[in-house]
């Protein structure tokens, strides 16, 4: 059902997907889904929820195994952030496109996890900046580009392309480096 629902809110939007679209693509009656969900609006937040807690585990605990220093820790979880991106495009473009289809509690939500994770890179590139590893006079605006850089990928990757998820993570490290002005001596 939750594959089923995520496919039709990826292909049709969420307001362009019916409970029934769901229930027929998951073989069920649109009755039996209500039995899991009290709505299709549950349906999306709990999708959303899902990822977002999903690539927050994943790049803090990409932040937990990296090194101590601000290089080692954005390296790390813009990895993390862009592999999570490249091999979850569904979910990752559905929770960043249908935010405005959330009801007042379910955006609540969303928005706390999803300042949550960008709390955590704007601490690596405060802590870069603060150590005197990165250069960028910006710091927030460059946390927000790596971020929405990562974000984009769920929009154009797709698996039969020339790049693998590995060879995107490496490039937009790169990237996300130049971004924070990583100075030549680190």
């Amino acid at each position: 059902m939750i594959a089923a629902a995520t496919k039709n809110f990826q292909n049709r939007g969420y307001h362009g997907t019916s409970i029934r679209d769901i229930a027929r693509d998951a073989d069920m009656t649109a009755a039996s889904i209500y039995h899991h969900f009290p709505s299709k609006q549950h349906i999306l937040q709990y999708l959303m929820e899902s990822a977002l807690k999903t690539v927050i585990s994943r790049t803090q605990s990409a932040l937990i195994n990296a090194g101590q220093s601000p290089v080692e820790q954005l390296e790390a979880v813009v990895r993390a952030w862009v592999q999570f991106h490249a091999c979850n495009t569904a979910e990752a473009l559905i929770s960043s496109t249908e935010i405005r289809s959330l009801d007042a509690v379910g955006h609540r939500l969303v928005i706390s996890l999803r300042d949550q994770q960008q709390q955590l890179f704007r601490d690596i590139i405060h802590r870069g900046v603060t150590d005197g590893v990165f250069t960028t006079v910006y710091p927030v605006e460059a946390s927000r580009a790596i971020i929405n850089m990562g974000v984009a990928i769920s929009s154009w990757y797709r698996p039969n392309g020339s790049l693998t998820p590995d060879d995107i993570a490496e490039r937009y490290v790169s990237i996300a480096l130049g971004a924070v002005g990583v100075r030549a001596e680190v």
